[in-house]
């Protein structure tokens, strides 16, 4: 056990150096950081919320909405399965709508009721596969009326989902770079929780928040006496909605889409090439562009509507097939605002309504403060520690407190290799991993004091203290490892960073306890060949 092969002294070597080299950025300034060769790390570990300063927002989705719209997706597939039916088949129905969480129809003729409901049972698709519970309920509602619904189970099924793709979504939209410094994850069942460290303005992440993102390209219909007529009656034909332009044009439209806005595969802030004015780039994916290049094949010298949030951004008409797959929104934008629609586009339309629920903002002194407070505590701590083991142990306290140093850093080196994000509870696992690493070596340096004083030489009293403390420490990091991992995956926040620092703490603490210390304890016994152990 005392033997160390030069590839594990190499080992040993390695671990500690590019740990060394991972930490120090943490201690260097921004400008001491920029001149740190390209070849070597150079990034700090984050900063959380609570030792940076910056924003917190509770957010909450109104799940219900994105039940509404599988209703209204659940109608159109009930539509198109009715109009499917033919000749003594035919299901003739009539004020076909979304009412009371349910699809409803009325038949005109009642002996079709078996059939129509046998049909839309069609629609069903099992929860989980094939022998999962039914998705859909379909019953008959009285007056003639066919009734189909969602089971509690699917609509359990889609709120849940829902809270899950916005949480993907508003993702991407906060942090298009991909840097990870904004945390969004989700609180409950229908509760997000958003940290934005840094961040000085909580309403331009509301703004970025609050807006849908759907995207639509539909096309105008131009007939002006149907455009009077709904304008009049406050009720477009079947198949057509009104939508106000952002110059304030009405347009009558169709109600489905050419194509929507989960087809864009990338979007960018640009500049006009007429005027310079700020704009919105935008380039479909394959089936996209497809989509599009059929649509405006089909439909030369008709406008086209581009919606966003139902409002018409722009109503240029086609001249001709565009093929490219790409192009352009055009409105009153700034830069800033041009910016933040390309990201907002990018990520993709949220699939229900997000309210903020409360702001929370943490100023930079006050982070300044905590990290402050939390480096002397630090500090303190690993003095004091350092101040016990040197008097209780001579000679071995040495060797403890030289690996503790080497404990912390590689703490660091691995919060910054991993990109994780330190926060003050993170601090405090860094100060409960200290206790931890010294708590290994006093169950060894005990049982090596043990065995010196049976009267067995300082080469067998080492070894035999290393090998029977062994297991114990073993068993007590890996229960501390399995509670760090349940604080990980139920907690959230500060909650999170600290179960971070403490799983790291414990691999490293095992790492220098029994691999560093050792390490030390063999380089003085070959070079002094002591008879007797000094503690």
């Amino acid at each position: 056990m005392l033997q160390f092969p030069p590839w594990k002294v190499a080992l040993i070597l390695f671990v500690s150096v590019f740990g060394a080299l991972f930490a120090l950025p943490n201690v260097l300034n921004e400008n001491q950081r920029e001149s740190i060769p390209s070849f070597l790390p150079s990034s700090p570990a984050n900063l959380g919320l609570d030792l940076r300063g910056g924003v917190s927002l509770l957010l909450s989705v109104d799940a219900e909405q994105s039940v509404t719209k599988q209703l209204n997706d659940l109608l159109r597939e009930a539509r198109a399965k009715l109009q499917t039916t033919r000749g003594d088949n035919r299901i003739s129905y009539t004020a076909l709508r979304v009412e009371d969480d349910a699809v409803r129809f009325r038949l005109r003729d009642n002996s079709m009721s078996d059939r129509a409901i046998a049909l839309m049972r069609e629609m069903n698709q099992p929860i989980g596969g094939p022998l999962g519970a039914p998705s859909i309920e379909v019953s008959q509602a009285g007056n003639g009326e066919i009734e189909i619904s969602f089971t509690p189970q699917r609509v359990e099924e889609i709120m849940a989902e829902a809270t899950r793709q916005t949480v993907s979504k508003l993702g991407p939209r906060l942090d298009p770079d991909g840097l990870g410094e904004i945390l969004v994850q989700p609180s409950g069942e229908n509760d997000i929780i958003v940290e934005a460290p840094g961040e000085s303005d909580p309403e331009r992440l509301i703004r970025v928040i609050e807006q849908p993102g759907v995207l639509t390209f539909n096309l105008v219909v131009e007939d002006q006496n149907a455009l009077n007529e709904a304008l009049r009656t406050g009720q477009p034909r079947v198949g057509n909605i009104i939508r106000q332009s952002v110059t304030g044009e009405t347009l009558l439209l169709e109600a489905d889409p050419i194509i929507e806005g989960d087809m864009v595969r990338s979007s960018s802030q640009g500049f006009h090439p007429e005027n310079n004015q700020p704009i919105v780039n935008f380039t479909f994916n394959t089936t996209g562009a497809r989509l599009f290049g059929e649509a405006t094949s089909q439909n030369r010298g008709r406008r086209f509507a581009i919606l966003l949030d139902d409002a018409v951004q722009s109503a240029p008409r086609i001249n001709s097939a565009i093929l490219q797959g790409s192009g352009f929104i055009e409105g009153s934008f700034t830069v800033e605002s041009a910016r933040e629609l390309a990201t907002v586009i990018q990520a993709g339309a949220l699939p229900a309504q997000v309210n903020v629920e409360s702001v929370r903002v943490v100023g930079p002194t006050l982070g300044q403060d905590s990290i402050e407070a939390g480096a002397l505590a630090s500090i303190i701590g690993l003095i004091l520690v350092a101040i016990f083991m040197l008097v209780a142990y001579g000679l071995f306290g040495v060797f403890a407190v030289g690996s503790l140093i080497v404990n912390i850093l590689l703490i660091f080196g691995a919060l910054s290799g991993l990109g994780a994000t330190l926060t003050l509870p993170g601090i405090a696992g860094i100060i409960l991993t200290i206790g931890m690493a010294v708590d290994a070596n006093v169950l060894v340096f005990e049982r090596i004091r043990e065995e010196s004083r049976a009267g067995r030489k300082p080469i067998s009293a080492i070894e035999s203290g290393y090998q029977q403390a062994l297991s114990t420490i073993l068993d007590a990091n890996i229960t501390t490892l399995l509670a760090a991992s349940v604080l990980y995956t139920l907690g959230s926040g500060p909650v999170k960073g600290f179960a971070v620092t403490l799983a790291i703490g414990i691999f490293t603490s095992v790492f220098t306890a029994f691999v560093l210390t050792r390490w030390f304890s063999v380089i003085w016994l070959r070079a002094t060949r002591p008879t007797k152990l000094p503690m």
